[in-house]
């Protein structure tokens, strides 16, 4: 949408009209003011609306933050089915699409990797946006530009935590979307650089924006929250944290086999999604006698994680790999001391306010956790470092980072 506007003394005639088919472009007309220009920018929301995890998350905290800060573009979300899903903030700001034939209903994964480029076609985009390394067949004949963010290779980079399909089509998947799109987004600076190591892309292709986390995480939970989540979980006063899937790869075994080896005598809330690596965990904290210490909780609303982590004591993330990790940043807009792993991108996000140790070395672990259990005025110290440190990737920013990029892309 073009608005310009007409001086001739001291009236002025506004007048916009819709122009199909210009991206990014700015016109001078003589004594002719052009005073606004949207872009029309789509995403592919499966995830948003569908995913509680990582990857969900970040899909709804990049639509979120855009149509919070820039509002002056145009949103299209392209949906999958009617299903409610999740809800989340910009729903009111943009506009759903999904499929309308009875082919793409029925096959709606086709419509996904597919049948959506005549939506996006129609809808005339200036950019599409896959959120989570996919971009559609076909994008490249709709005269739409396209972006892709790539989260992590750990697949490629630990292929025996995988099953030989998944990595095969997931494979597949990256390797189009690399080769197609017109803009690529890194996480991290290790998501960049395990990118270019697996599938030699040109680094000079890559963009780094960083991604950050729900704001509802900047702010003090009330009294009255911190006590009702309390009571509805049956939370202890003082408990160690950790949040994310509970799957080999995070390693929340690593926090009891620390628990036991340190003697810490303070239970564990594990939040997240259960995998049968949950059973392994069950048999660890039975064999070891600390059935009293180890609270396991599967079906935590978004909104209730914020008193959750304001209540622990230390937040502990003894993760192997991670593209990101949004869990850290939580926890240091909670003000929770954090531990997380040497390596990978960990170090990227927490800086120097979080606490490091090997991957697997579980009396490092034990030894930091203990050292900052006990340490009060080291614990004010990181809960300081912290609040700055997550400061860096606060909504404003990125979706700022977001919108240059497009641009940029939209101008090549």
């Amino acid at each position: 949408m073009f608005c310009f506007t007409f001086h001739n003394n001291d009236k002025s005639l506004s007048f916009s009209y819709l122009c199909q088919g210009i991206a990014n472009r700015v016109y001078t007309l003589n004594s002719y003011n052009l005073c606004h220009y949207s872009m029309r920018i789509g995403f592919d929301a499966k995830r948003a609306f569908f995913n509680r995890s990582g990857l969900g998350n970040y899909s709804r905290w990049c639509i979120d933050a855009l149509t919070k800060f820039h509002p002056e573009q145009e949103y299209f979300l392209y949906k999958l089915k009617e299903d409610k899903g999740i809800e989340f903030e910009s729903i009111k700001h943009a506009q759903t699409v999904m499929p309308d034939s009875f082919l793409h209903k029925t096959f709606r994964n086709y419509w996904r990797t597919k049948g959506v480029t005549k939506e996006i076609k129609k809808n005339n985009l200036d950019i599409y946006h896959g959120l989570s390394h996919e971009l559609p067949i076909g994008i490249g004949k709709t005269n739409t530009k396209s972006v892709v963010t790539m989260h992590d290779a750990i697949f490629m980079r630990f292929p025996h935590l995988y099953d030989a399909s998944y990595r095969s089509i997931f494979k597949r998947k990256y390797k189009h979307a690399l080769k197609i799109a017109d803009g690529i987004i890194a996480i991290s600076k290790q998501s960049k650089d395990d990118i270019v190591e697996f599938f030699g892309t040109d680094p000079d292709r890559i963009k780094i924006i960083y991604q950050g986390c729900n704001p509802i995480f900047y702010d003090s939970a009330s009294i009255e929250e911190i006590d009702k989540i309390k009571r509805k979980y049956h939370l202890p006063d003082e408990f160690i944290l950790y949040v994310g899937t509970i799957e080999p790869r995070k390693n929340l075994l690593g926090i009891f086999e620390a628990l036991v080896k340190s003697n810490i005598d303070l239970p564990v809330v594990a939040v997240g999604r259960p995998t049968q690596y949950l059973s392994k965990i069950k048999k660890f904290v039975t064999d070891n006698n600390i059935e009293d210490k180890a609270i396991f909780l599967h079906n935590v609303e978004t909104p209730e994680l914020p008193a959750i982590y304001q209540m622990a004591k230390l937040f502990v993330y003894p993760s192997l790999f991670e593209g990101f990790g949004i869990p850290i940043l939580e926890a240091l807009n909670s003000g929770t001391p954090v531990i997380t792993t040497k390596g990978s991108c960990f170090p990227e996000v927490g800086g120097d306010a979080a606490r490091y140790s090997e991957y697997g070395n579980t009396e490092e672990l034990g030894d930091l956790m203990k050292s900052i259990l006990n340490d009060s005025n080291l614990q004010k110290a990181m809960i300081e470092e912290g609040k700055k440190q997550a400061l860096n990737f606060r909504e404003e920013e990125v979706a700022q980072n977001l919108i240059s990029y497009y641009k940029e892309v939209l101008s090549q």
